[in-house]
C-alpha cells in the first residue's frame, strides 16, 4: 500500500505545470515559452525583415545605397542569422544567466544596434531621407517585437539597441545615453516583472500545494480502505473506479471500466428498499446518499454505502454520475448483533424476554377474536441453584445451555420458548389447545428435563415445574396471563416440585397468604418467633433414650402452629432456610449442653446448607459456644445432596467427618439418587422413612420387605437404622423383629419443648410404649370447605380430617345414619360416601371406594395442603 501510495503521489508531482518551478522575473525573460529560451526560434528570419527594409528604401528612392552603410546592414542581417545556431545550443545545453544574457546581445542586440547603425548613416549621407530610415527602425523594431513573442527583454534589447545605433550617427554622446537609458528601463522593468512574477509563483504554488494535498488526502482515503470513489458516462457505465474496490470483487479496474455501474452489486438476489431505490435514482438522475447495497462478492456478505449525485458539462447536458462509498460490513454485523442481543438471549440464544413479550402481545392483539387463543407455560428449574453453589457459575451456564436445547427439542413447532433470566423459561404456544394436550406437553418438558445431564465431568440432576395459563379463559391481557401463569407456576412448586399445574381462580387467595406467610416469617426469623421442639429417638434393645430429633416450629400470633409442610417450602424458596438451619444448630446444641452425656441430638441439615463451604466452620463454632462434644451431635442429610455427585460433595463429608460429628442418612429410599453413594458416604445411621413403616403391618404389604433390606444393607455396611413414624405397637414389635437398632414416633413420644424434654429427661432415660395395638388409616388433620349433594339440595360443610375409607365432616345438623352424600372435595373430583354417625352438627362419613394417596402419605386429591389443626402430624417438614 505504502509503494502505492509513493507512486501515486509521484506521478502528481510530475503531471504538475512547469510554471510552478519558474524562477522570479522568468515571464520577463522567456514569456511564455515553456522551454525558458531566451531567443525565439523564429528570431532568424529577422534577416528577411532587415533585407526588405533596405530593399524597399532603394526602390522608392531609386538609388543604389551606399557601399558602407549596406555593409553594415548585411553584416546586421548575418549576425542575425547565427540565431539558428544560438536557439540550437540552447535546447541542448544549459547556460548560466550570464552566459545567456551574451547570446543575447550576439544574437538579439548587436544585430538590431548595426542595423539602426546602417540606418542613421542613410539618413546622415543623404542616401535616404530621414523619415524613411525612422520609418525603416520603427518597422523592424516592430517585428523584432512580434518575433519575440513577449520576452520582454529580448524586446528591449531589440529596440534599445537599434534607436542606440541610430542616435550615435546624429549625436555619439546621445546614442549612448539612449543605450543607458534603454538598460536602464530593462533593469526596472526586470525587478518589477520579477515581483510580479514571484508573487504569481507563490499563488500557483499555494495553489499547486492545497490541489496536491487534496489529490494525496483522497488517494490515501482510497488507498486505506476507508473508502472509495466511482464515476460513470451518461449511459452508465464506469469511467473511473477505485481499485480497492475491484479487489474487493476480485476482478481489475481494466475489465470493470466501461462495464454498467450496477454490475458492482448484488441486485437480482436483493429484495430491500436500498437496492430498489438505487435503480431509481440512476434512472431517474437524482441524487442520492447512504444508500445500503449489497456488493457482487461471491461467497461472502459484503455491504457498502453508496453516494451519488449527476453532473452536467458546461452547456448543461447531463455526462454520468459522480460518488463515492464504504465499506458499510461490520457496521451492519453490529447493528445486526445490537439486535439479536436486543431480542435474544446472549447465553442460550432463545427469544429473551423483550421478544418473548412482544410475541405474545402480537397474539392478545391479533385483529381476529378467534387468532387470540393461546397457552403460556412458565417454566422454573428445580435445584438448578445447588448447581451453582457446588459446581460454579459457569457449571451452571453450561446447564442452561444443555435445558434450552431440551425445551427446543420437546416444544418443536408447537410455539416459541424464550428465557426469562436465571433459570426461568417461557413457552408460548398459538392457537387453542386442549387442556388434555397441554398437559402430556407439560409432562414431556418435566420428564425431558428432569434427565441427568453431564456438566463438566459431573453428573447432575435437576427437575421443573410449569405453570400453565390460557388466553382468553385466563387473561386477555399480557400482564394477566403471565401473572396467573406465574401463580400457577408457584401452586405446582408448592404440591411437590417436578409437577405442572393450570391456573385457577383460587390462586390469587393462595398466593396473597404465602406473601403473607413470607412476610410473616421474616418476622418470626427477625424476632426469635421460632421454636425447636426435641422428639426422642429409643434404643429397640434397651428401650432407653439415646438421642433427641430437633423439630422446627412456629407458633403464629394470630394463627397459632403453623405446620412445617407449610412453612419450610416457603423458607427454601426465599433462602431464609440458611439463616434458619444456622439458628437451629446453635440452639440443638445450647440446649444439648443440658442434656447427660450419653444423649445425643438430631439436626436435619437442608440441601442449601450442606452446599455452603462454610458449614464446617458453622458446625464448629456451634459446637464450641455449646462446649458439647462434637460426636453428640448428629447431621441428619436427605438423598437429595447426592444429585450433584462431584468432587465438591465428597469433600464437605470428608470436613464434616473431620469435626468428628455423626451422619445419618434421613428418609432413605424416598430420593432420586442410587445405592452406589453408599460406598463412599461415611454415614453413621440410615433413617427408614415413615411411609415404610406406615401400614406394614396391613396385609398384603411390601413395607416389610422393604425394611428389612434396609436393616440388612446397614448392618453389612456397619451402620445403625432408625425407623420413623412408628405409632402403634405392632409396628413397633415389627420393626423390632426386622432388626432396626432404634424406634422414633408417637408411640414413645411425641416431640417435647426444649423445657419439657429436659423435664423428662430428669426422670430417667427409659421410654415405655403407650399406643394402640393396630392404626386404622392414616387421617390427614385439616380445615377444608366441601360441598355436598344429597336427592337435589347442596349444602356447605368443612372437612375436619380425612383418610382413604373415610372422613370427619362438620355444618350439618342430627343426619341420619345410612344418608348417601356426593361429596366435592377438590375441582373436578367427586367422590360418594355415607354417614355412619352423627352428634351435633358432626358426622362420619365412609367413602364407597378407598381415596388414592401421594407418595407422601396425603390423599391425593387434596392439592392444597390446608394449615394443620393439630401440628404433631404425622406428615410433618423437618429442619436443622
Amino acid at each position: 500500500m505504502n509503494s502505492g501510495g509513493d507512486f501515486a503521489r509521484t506521478r502528481r508531482r510530475e503531471r504538475s505545470p512547469a510554471s510552478a518551478g519558474r524562477e522570479a522575473g522568468g515571464s520577463f525573460l522567456f514569456g511564455n515559452d515553456p522551454a525558458n529560451h531566451l531567443i525565439s526560434a523564429e528570431w532568424p528570419r529577422m534577416a528577411i525583415a532587415m533585407a526588405l527594409a533596405l530593399a524597399l528604401l532603394a526602390l522608392v528612392n531609386l538609388v543604389i545605397p551606399p557601399a558602407l552603410p549596406s555593409a553594415i546592414a548585411l553584416a546586421a542581417g548575418g549576425l542575425t542569422l547565427t540565431g539558428l545556431i544560438a536557439t540550437r545550443i540552447e535546447a541542448k545545453r544549459t547556460f548560466g544567466s550570464g552566459q545567456r544574457v551574451a547570446v543575447l546581445g550576439i544574437v538579439v542586440a548587436l544585430p538590431m544596434f548595426l542595423f539602426g547603425s546602417a540606418m542613421g548613416l542613410y539618413a546622415e549621407t543623404g542616401a535616404f531621407a530621414w523619415f524613411q530610415c525612422i520609418a525603416a527602425v520603427a518597422t523592424v523594431g516592430l517585428v523584432a517585437s512580434i518575433v519575440q513573442s513577449g520576452r520582454l527583454l529580448g524586446v528591449l534589447a531589440a529596440q534599445v539597441s537599434a534607436w542606440a545605433g541610430f542616435t550615435c550617427v546624429a549625436s555619439t554622446l546621445g546614442g549612448y545615453f539612449a543605450l543607458g537609458l534603454g538598460f536602464a528601463i530593462a533593469g526596472i522593468s526586470y525587478r518589477r516583472q520579477s515581483k510580479i512574477d514571484l508573487i504569481a509563483r507563490e499563488r500557483l504554488e499555494k495553489e499547486q500545494r492545497a490541489q496536491t494535498r487534496a489529490q494525496e488526502i483522497l488517494a490515501d482515503y482510497e488507498e486505506t480502505g476507508q473508502g472509495w470513489f466511482w464515476e460513470t458516462d451518461r449511459r452508465g457505465n464506469l469511467t473511473y473506479l477505485s481499485g480497492r474496490v475491484a479487489q474487493t470483487l476480485g476482478r481489475s479496474v481494466h475489465n470493470l471500466i466501461g462495464r454498467p455501474f450496477t454490475d458492482l452489486f448484488n441486485l437480482k438476489e436483493q429484495s430491500g428498499e436500498g437496492e430498489r431505490t438505487l435503480t431509481f435514482h440512476l434512472s431517474a438522475r437524482s441524487s442520492f446518499s447512504d444508500l445500503a447495497v449489497r456488493a457482487a462478492v461471491k461467497d461472502e456478505e459484503r455491504w457498502w454505502s453508496v453516494n451519488g449525485r449527476p453532473t452536467y458539462d458546461t452547456f448543461n447536458n447531463f455526462a454520468g454520475f459522480r460518488g463515492s462509498g464504504t465499506d458499510l460490513t461490520e457496521k451492519r454485523r453490529s447493528q445486526e448483533h445490537a439486535s439479536r442481543l436486543a431480542h435474544f438471549d446472549s447465553l442460550t440464544g432463545l427469544s429473551n424476554r423483550f421478544r418473548m413479550s412482544q410475541t405474545l402481545e402480537k397474539i392478545l392483539l391479533a385483529p381476529q377474536v378467534h387468532h387470540r387463543a393461546c397457552s403460556v407455560f412458565l417454566l422454573d428449574l428445580d435445584r438448578f441453584m445447588q448447581v451453582n453453589d457446588t459446581l460454579g457459575h459457569p457449571a451452571g451456564d453450561a446447564l442452561l445451555k444443555q435445558v434450552s436445547q431440551r425445551l427446543e427439542r420437546v416444544v418443536g413447532q408447537m410455539g416459541r420458548v424464550g428465557r426469562l433470566g436465571g433459570d426461568e423459561f417461557k413457552v408460548i404456544l398459538p392457537g387453542k389447545i386442549e387442556r388434555e394436550q397441554l398437559a402430556l406437553l407439560a409432562e414431556q418438558i418435566i420428564e425431558s428435563l428432569s434427565q441427568p445431564y453431564s456438566i463438566e465431568g459431573s453428573r447432575v440432576i435437576i427437575g421443573a415445574s410449569v405453570g400453565i395459563a390460557l388466553a382468553p379463559d385466563d387473561g386477555v391481557t399480557s400482564e394477566a396471563l403471565i401473572r396467573n401463569a406465574d401463580l400457577a407456576l408457584y401452586a405446582a412448586k408448592d404440591g411437590g416440585r417436578g409437577r405442572h399445574h393450570f391456573y385457577a381462580a383460587d390462586l390469587h387467595s393462595d398466593a396473597e397468604e404465602r406473601r403473607k406467610m413470607e412476610e410473616d416469617l421474616r418476622d418470626a426469623v427477625t424476632t426469635g418467633g421460632l421454636e425447636l421442639y426435641y422428639q426422642p429417638v429409643v434404643q429397640t434393645s434397651t428401650e432407653k433414650i439415646t438421642g433427641f430429633e430437633a423439630l422446627l416450629r412456629w407458633n403464629h400470633p394470630q394463627q397459632g402452629w403453623i405446620s412445617p409442610a407449610d412453612f419450610i417450602p416457603v423458607a427454601e424458596d426465599t433462602g431464609l432456610i440458611a439463616p434458619i438451619g444456622e439458628w437451629a444448630l446453635r440452639k440443638a446444641c445450647q440446649d444439648l449442653a443440658t442434656w447427660p452425656e450419653s444423649v445425643r441430638v438430631a439436626v436435619n441439615v437442608s440441601p442449601l446448607q450442606f452446599a455452603n463451604p462454610s458449614l464446617p466452620l458453622i458446625v464448629t463454632n456451634a459446637l464450641a459456644n455449646a462446649q458439647v462434644s462434637a460426636d453428640r451431635l448428629e447431621l441428619e442429610i436427605t438423598e437429595s445432596v447426592f444429585l450433584n455427585d462431584d468432587e465438591g460433595t465428597d469433600q464437605m463429608f470428608k470436613s464434616l467427618k473431620a469435626i468428628g460429628v455423626r451422619l445419618a442418612l434421613d428418609d432413605f429410599g424416598t430420593g432420586y439418587s442410587s445405592l452406589g453413594y453408599l460406598k463412599t458416604a461415611p454415614f453413621d445411621k440410615i433413617k427408614i422413612d415413615q411411609s415404610f413403616v406406615r401400614g406394614a403391618t396391613q396385609p398384603g404389604s411390601r413395607n416389610g420387605a422393604i425394611i428389612a433390606s434396609i436393616v440388612s444393607l446397614a448392618e453389612a455396611l456397619g451402620m445403625e437404622t432408625t425407623a420413623e413414624g412408628v405409632e402403634t405397637l405392632d409396628e413397633l414389635d415389627l420393626v423390632r423383629a426386622l432388626g432396626c437398632s432404634h424406634v422414633q414416633g408417637y408411640i414413645y413420644e411425641r416431640p417435647l419443648s426444649g423445657v419439657h424434654a429436659m423435664a423428662r429427661l430428669s426422670t430417667g432415660l427409659m421410654a415405655i410404649a403407650t399406643g394402640p395395638r393396630s392404626a386404622r388409616a392414616a387421617r390427614q388433620s385439616m380445615l377444608r370447605k366441601v360441598l355436598l349433594e344429597h336427592a337435589e339440595h347442596s349444602y356447605d360443610a368443612m372437612v375436619r380430617n380425612i383418610s382413604q375409607t373415610g372422613a370427619l365432616i362438620e355444618g350439618l345438623w342430627n343426619v341420619p345414619a345410612g344418608t348417601m352424600f356426593r361429596i366435592h372435595l377438590a375441582e373436578n373430583h367427586i367422590v360418594t360416601g355415607t354417614c355412619r354417625w352423627s352428634g351435633d352438627d358432626r358426622m362420619g362419613i365412609e367413602f364407597s371406594t378407598p381415596l388414592s394417596l401421594d407418595d407422601s402419605g396425603r390423599v391425593a386429591a387434596l392439592a392444597k395442603r390446608g394449615i394443620s389443626a393439630d401440628y404433631d402430624l404425622n406428615v410433618q417438614r423437618k429442619v436443622g
